[in-house]
C-alpha cells in the first residue's frame, strides 16, 4: 500500500503544471468532448507507466542493493531539482488533429509522456518498490488526480494554484524520498 500511496501522491504533485497537464487544458479547449480525452490520457498513461515501471524492476534486478540504493537516492533528489523546473507544451502535437479525440489524446499524451518527469518517477518507484502493479496503479492515479480536473474545469483552476508552492512541495517529497534511500531507508525492502 506504501508503494500505491507514495506513488499516487508524488505523480500528483509532479504533475501539475506539468507539459502533459497542459496538453489537457490544450486538447480540453481543441475539442471540448471531456470523456474521450480522460480515456486517452487513461489508457496512455496505463501503457507508458507499465513500460516505465517494468523498466524499474528490470534495472533493480540487473544492479546490486547497494548500487541500487545509490543510484535511486541519487535519481530522487536529480527529481527535485527537475520538478523545480516549470514545463512548456511542446508543439509536436499539433499534426494529430486528423484522428479521433481519444485517438488523438492516447498517441499526444503516450508521446509526451516519453522521458518526462513522471515517466522517470515511474521507473525509479518501481525500483525502489519492487511493487509494479502498486506503482503503476499509484502513478496512473496520480496522473489522473492531475488531469482530470485539468479536462474539466481548465481554466477555472489554473488560475488559482501557485504552481510554484505545489513543484516545491513535490520537490521536497522527491528531496525526503532521496535522502531517505540513500541513509538506507530501503534496506527494509532489499535495497
Amino acid at each position: 500500500m506504501e508503494a500505491f500511496l507514495i506513488s499516487t501522491g508524488i505523480v500528483a504533485l509532479a504533475e501539475i503544471g506539468d507539459k502533459t497537464q497542459l496538453l489537457a487544458f490544450l486538447l480540453a479547449a481543441k475539442f471540448r468532448k471531456p470523456v474521450p480525452i480522460v480515456l486517452g490520457i487513461l489508457v496512455a498513461t496505463l501503457a507508458n507507466h507499465a513500460f516505465a515501471a517494468a523498466l524499474g524492476a528490470w534495472i533493480n534486478a540487473l544492479i546490486g542493493p547497494d548500487v541500487m540504493r545509490w543510484v535511486l537516492g541519487i535519481s530522487f533528489i536529480a527529481m527535485a531539482g527537475w520538478t523545480l523546473i516549470p514545463d512548456k507544451l511542446d508543439e509536436e502535437e499539433s499534426s494529430l488533429g486528423r484522428y479521433s479525440v481519444f485517438a488523438t489524446t492516447l498517441i499526444a499524451f503516450f508521446l509526451a509522456e516519453m522521458g518526462d518527469k513522471t515517466q522517470i518517477a515511474t521507473v525509479a518507484l518501481a525500483a525502489r518498490y519492487e511493487a509494479v502493479i502498486a506503482v503503476v496503479a499509484g502513478t496512473t492515479v496520480g496522473m489522473m488526480i492531475a488531469n482530470v480536473p485539468a479536462v474539466y474545469f481548465g481554466e477555472r483552476i489554473a488560475n488559482k494554484i501557485s504552481l510554484k508552492l505545489v513543484h516545491g512541495i513535490a520537490a521536497a517529497l522527491f528531496l525526503a524520498l532521496g535522502i531517505a534511500t540513500l541513509l538506507g531507508a530501503g534496506k527494509t525492502f532489499g535495497i
